[in-house]
Order: structure tokens, then C-alpha cells, then sequence
């Protein structure tokens, strides 16, 4: 079987690169991988991960047509478990992960970009938000809560109400990604930037970025996602309408 994370040692940097072709959309398979690529880097001694895409794409988002398939409430449920078990993989991952975002990144493709802990963005027309509303969904309070962590409560309001994805220059001024970079730098200034990182003294390091991290892990607790009413909104006739619309969308 085809690993669907490539994975390449600089060092003591890690980067895993989602490699599910064409633009890495995050069905129960990849998110799984994900989960465990990130949890062996750790048993194995990296200092910091890249979490990187691409090109053009870092990822579409949740395989949609996918879970459309989908019938069986438990089966659906599960497979949004898994993904999610990915974002709380990231947030919780033990050593510093940078996200080099060389292309677009909507819904969750931008909900695994704000788990990490350092957003370094192509620049150019590409675009990043969470567009949930476009297509008939409510992001749950948790990923409400990562949206404002980094670019303030006001603004992660009208950005999530709106469903808008921005470009990147607009991004980086309203702090949802941490840099631009030409499109065939971004993983380069993504290891440029924990190199740095990982200069400091290791201990009172990531001691800090423990303490600063807390409410990033607490906004992923099943207590702010409250997947079965998320599947309930799913399965409601107005989102499959736009779901499905959204789709045909794509395969023109």
C-alpha cells in the first residue's frame, strides 16, 4: 500500500507531507496516517516537524464526495473522529510543528494549519479559511475557538460567519499565517524558523510553549466539537443540497 505521508529527515526536523494526490483531501485514511506519522516522529526523537502540502493545494479539506458515500450514522461519525484525532495530534504534539502551507488550504486543511504552532504561507493568489457556511455547515465552537486563538475573537466572527477564504497577503496582515514565502521556498523558511526555535534552551522552551498551548488543546475536547450535533446538521436536506452542489462543483 502506498504511503499516503512522505517522510523526510533534516536533522533533527521532521517533515511530513501529506502525499494523498491530487490535493491531499483528508479522508479516515490520511487523517489516521497523520495521527501516527506524528506520534512516531516523536518516539523517535525529532526535535520539530514541517507539516507541509502541496504544491498549490496543502489540502482541500475533508474528502467530502467521500463521506457522502457515507450511510451508516456510525460509520460517518467515525470518520470525523479520525480526523479530528489528527488536529488533537498536532496540537498536542510534544515538539514544535510548523505548517508550510505552499498553496491553498480551506476547511480542514486550514483547521490542521492553525494546530500547529508556526503558519508559513506561498505567496500569491492562493487562500486560506474556513468555508463551512458556503456550503451549508456551522464549524463547531471548538474550531471557533482556533480561528479566534490567532486572529481575535471580532475577527474570527465575521471570518467564520462569512465562510471567506483569503488570500495570502491578507492572511499574514490579519495574523493567520506568520509569513509569505515564494512557493517553492515554504518548507525551507518552515525549517529555517524551528532551526531558531531549537537553538533556545530546550527545556524552558517547550515548557513555555506547554503553557501557551493549553487553550489550543482544551478548544479540540469533545465538549467543543459535539460531533453527534455537527452529524445531526450534516444529514440536515439544506447541507446535503449544498454539499452535493459543491461536489458537482468540483467535478466540472
Amino acid at each position: 500500500m502506498t504511503s499516503l505521508i512522505a517522510i523526510e529527515d533534516h536533522g533533527s526536523i521532521r517533515e511530513l507531507r501529506l502525499a494523498r494526490a491530487p490535493v491531499n483531501a483528508l479522508n479516515p485514511a490520511l487523517c489516521a496516517e497523520l495521527a501516527s506519522a506524528i506520534a512516531d516522529a516523536a518516539a523517535q526523537g525529532a526535535q520539530g516537524l514541517v507539516l507541509s502540502g502541496g504544491p498549490k493545494v496543502f489540502s482541500a479539506g475533508l474528502d467530502v464526495p467521500h463521506l457522502l458515500t457515507i450511510d451508516d450514522r456510525g460509520a460517518l461519525k467515525a470518520a470525523w473522529e479520525t480526523f479530528f484525532a489528527a488536529a488533537r495530534a498536532l496540537a498536542a504534539c510534544p515538539v514544535p510543528v510548523v505548517a508550510a502551507i505552499a498553496g491553498h488550504a480551506p476547511a480542514g486543511g486550514c483547521v490542521l494549519a492553525l494546530c500547529c504552532d508556526y503558519r508559513i504561507m506561498a505567496s500569491g493568489p492562493f487562500r486560506i479559511g474556513l468555508n463551512e457556511t458556503q456550503v451549508g455547515l456551522a464549524a463547531p465552537e471548538g474550531i471557533r475557538r482556533l480561528m479566534a486563538r490567532v486572529v481575535g475573537p471580532y475577527r474570527a466572527e465575521r471570518l467564520l460567519v462569512a465562510g471567506e477564504m483569503v488570500e495570502a497577503e491578507r492572511a499574514l496582515a490579519i495574523g493567520l499565517v506568520d509569513e509569505l514565502a515564494d512557493i517553492d521556498h515554504v518548507p525551507v523558511r518552515a525549517r529555517a524558523w524551528l532551526e531558531e526555535l531549537l537553538k533556545l534552551p530546550r527545556k524552558p522552551m517547550l515548557t513555555t510553549r506547554g503553557f501557551a498551548r493549553a487553550d489550543l488543546i482544551a478548544a479540540l475536547h469533545p465538549d467543543f466539537i459535539q460531533l453527534d450535533r455537527f452529524i445531526d446538521a450534516w444529514n440536515e436536506p439544506d447541507t446535503q443540497a449544498g454539499l452535493r452542489a459543491l461536489v458537482a462543483k468540483l467535478g466540472k
